[in-house]
């Protein structure tokens, strides 16, 4: 039986077990960790709203507009983009992105690394936005500060880079299951709207920070679901053509939305005509229609339980989501997916409402409608139907409800998808007409790090050696020969050290006339072999990093360097395009061979 030892436990032992495709376990412990982290975080953000509400909003609750007086919620909008505008907008273009789709940016094209004063904004920023009186939510923002947090544990343990993608979609998936409680939507959202793939070694890290997530906040909020659902049902499937009906408008409203939130005539405004047309709208609308303010989320409750008369759905309808993607179009940074559930479950009421018109007998409850319309927004926004279809499930608790949410949410989607351009809203930066997160190739190499398949076998020497040395250097038998310049203007070099061992056997001669020849010196770079140009690597960063590398520099090879101070850093070992072609080779070649055998 083999032993462990002390050096199995350690912090190197385990950032070089997560460098390999198979570290699970190691990944497993990393989601734990980082479920809790953003559950905290959720919590804390939650109590931050809960605490700046009580200093002006009826009885402390940041949803109760309504109980302010005209003037003063028409007055909230413009204080908050004033506040925004002149605290955010005074920094450096970086530094204003923030939520999902930052957290989408940061891991397709910053390997999950996030900048620190953006997440420090993400606070203040949400907080402003929701009781600010503007069209925001709160999950866009608990979904950057859950994953940038859990990124954050990665940068400071110095983790690979792969892992912290991991740590990204986990710190998502904890956000949004510690918003709504909804841990299962959680997973499906992180995987198919930030991650955009399925696979087991991302699937099982991801539920166990989504379990924990929903754990942590239901220590202090309860167990309970994040809405009241009335125990209501279809009834007769002749409801089900009205679904399809329903679905259509959604679609179409998804699309408006998303073309409305991307209007170039607006995004080129100048900044403080924009901000301003930004808050004298929301509070045109809120003079009237308090209930367009904020999340939404009472507004949701009552939609589903039939409480809102037809004024206040239009209003719902038309006024939230002009004022939301106009918001967004304007450069606000907010959440989105709040706003769109309540835009969803508005229009499904109000469906509903005209098909209990038309036909009485058999039209469903409007709460119907306003359950299926709240996911058929969701899927045909972020074009994510697997996560608009389990919010659905958890927050109603109604299997039977499935089969007409996946009717309406395909079809939803498939509307949205001809009215806004074919992609999803936090989609909307393409490369060659496709996201570098949906190449198979590029997400296959960002699985693994560098340690996992660089060549370790190697030995530094200078440019020009004698023969003694040559031979001292070949006696532990390494690979790559790393050929040190005279400056650092001059590219590193790597030699195969076979091309060294025959060019020495060649010229060994004979014993009388050795001596001779030890004095004598070597130049590595008159020898015949082919030399490969090379840079440095982090020791950190994924396959798919080393392929751009060597894309982009027309390189041979990359050495790894290893160490976080300059007098120590070190090379590790290196990695050349063959190593990286047999290792996606290979591996293709195995998944291929154990796919057909997967299932019971």
């Amino acid at each position: 039986m083999s032993r462990f030892s002390r050096s199995d436990f350690t912090l190197e032992s385990f950032r070089r077990q997560l460098a390999n495709v198979e570290a699970l376990p190691q990944l497993c412990l990393l989601g734990l960790v980082s479920g809790v982290i953003t559950g905290a975080l959720m919590v804390g953000f939650r109590l931050l709203l809960t605490w700046g509400a009580t200093l002006y909003m009826p009885e402390g609750n940041s949803e109760a507009f309504e109980g302010l007086p005209n003037w003063g919620r028409a007055l909230l909008p413009l204080l908050a983009v004033l506040l925004i505008g002149l605290l955010l907008y005074r920094q450096k273009p970086s530094a204003r992105k923030l939520g999902v789709g930052h957290v989408i940016e940061r891991l397709t094209y910053h390997q999950g690394r996030f900048p620190r004063r953006n997440w420090l904004n993400q606070w203040w920023v949400g907080v402003v936005s929701v009781l600010g009186g503007l069209s925001a939510g709160r999950e866009g923002p608990a979904i950057h500060l859950g994953a940038a947090a859990s990124s954050g544990l990665g940068q400071q343990l110095r983790l690979p880079h792969n892992s912290l993608r991991v740590l990204v979609a986990c710190g998502t998936a904890a956000g949004i299951s510690a918003s709504f409680n909804t841990p299962i939507a959680g997973v499906i959202f992180a995987m198919e709207v930030v991650m955009m793939e399925y696979t087991i070694m991302s699937f099982m890290p991801v539920i166990l920070a989504s379990t924990m997530g929903a754990l942590v906040a239901q220590v202090l909020y309860g167990a309970e679901p994040a809405f009241q659902i009335p125990d209501i049902s279809l009834g007769s499937l002749l409801n089900l053509p009205w679904i399809v009906a329903t679905g259509l408008v959604i679609g179409g409203l998804a699309g408006l939305f998303i073309t409305v939130s991307r209007s170039q005539r607006i995004i080129d405004l100048p900044l403080w005509p924009r901000l301003a047309l930004v808050g004298i709208a929301t509070g045109v609308v809120a003079w009237w229609y308090p209930q367009v303010q904020g999340i939404g989320y009472d507004s949701l409750a009552s939609a589903l339980n039939g409480q809102l008369a037809m004024d206040v759905l239009i209003a719902l309808v038309i006024g939230k989501l002009l004022i939301t993607a106009l918001t967004v179009a304007g450069g606000v940074p907010i959440g989105i997916i709040g706003p769109v559930l309540v835009v969803g479950a508005s229009t499904g009421a109000l469906s509903g409402l005209l098909g209990g018109v038309i036909w009485a007998e058999k039209a469903a409850d409007p709460g119907i409608y306003a359950m299926l319309g709240m996911a058929a927004m969701m899927g045909a926004v972020l074009q994510a139907p697997l996560a608009a279809l389990m919010a659905l499930l958890e927050l109603t608790h109604s299997p039977h409800i499935m089969l007409p949410g996946m009717l309406i949410v395909v079809v939803a989607c498939l509307t949205s998808r001809q009215c806004g351009g074919g992609e999803g809203f936090f989609v909307s930066t393409t490369r060659n007409g496709l996201h570098p997160l949906q190449q198979p190739l590029m997400q296959a190499l960002s699985r693994v790090s560098v340690p996992a398949v660089m060549e370790r076998s190697f030995a530094r020497t200078p440019r020009m050696l004698t023969f003694f040395q040559a031979k001292r250097l070949l006696e532990t038998n390494p690979v790559w020969l790393v050929i040190e310049r005279s400056s650092e203007e001059k590219p590193v070099l790597a030699f195969k050290a076979a091309e060294l061992a025959r060019w020495l056997l060649e010229h060994d001669e004979a014993p009388a006339e050795s001596e001779e020849r030890e004095s004598g010196m070597i130049d590595l770079l008159e020898i015949p072999g082919q030399r490969l140009e090379m840079a440095p690597i982090s020791l950190q960063a994924t396959l798919s990093e080393a392929f751009l590398a060597l894309q982009k520099d027309s390189l041979g090879a990359l050495y790894v360097v290893h160490g976080y101070r300059p007098k120590q850093k070190r090379i590790s070992g290196i990695i050349t395009r063959g190593a990286i072609e047999r290792y996606y080779h290979y591996t293709d070649a195995r998944e291929t061979e154990i796919g057909p055998r997967q299932g019971p």
